[in-house]
C-alpha cells in the first residue's frame, strides 16, 4: 500500500495494488474508487481531505502534484 498526500489542493491517494485501473466510480462527490478487471480495489482518491476530516494522514510520502 502507498499513500501519497498533495497538500496544495488536499488530494489523498491511497494505492492498494500495481494492477491496471479498468474503471473508477464516484462514492460521493469527494471519493473516487478505481478498481482492477478481477473487481478488486486498485485505488482511494479523497478530494478535500483535511477539510473533510480524513487528515491528518502520514503518509511518509509528500510531493507536489505536477
Amino acid at each position: 500500500m502507498k499513500t501519497t498526500y498533495y497538500p496544495q489542493d488536499d488530494i489523498l491517494e491511497i494505492r492498494f495494488s500495481d494492477k491496471e485501473i479498468v474503471s473508477e466510480v464516484s462514492q460521493d462527490w469527494n471519493v473516487n474508487v478505481s478498481y482492477a478487471e478481477d473487481g478488486t480495489i486498485v485505488e482511494l482518491v479523497v478530494l478535500d481531505a483535511v477539510k473533510t476530516g480524513f487528515m491528518p494522514f502520514h503518509s511518509g510520502e509528500n510531493r507536489t502534484a505536477a
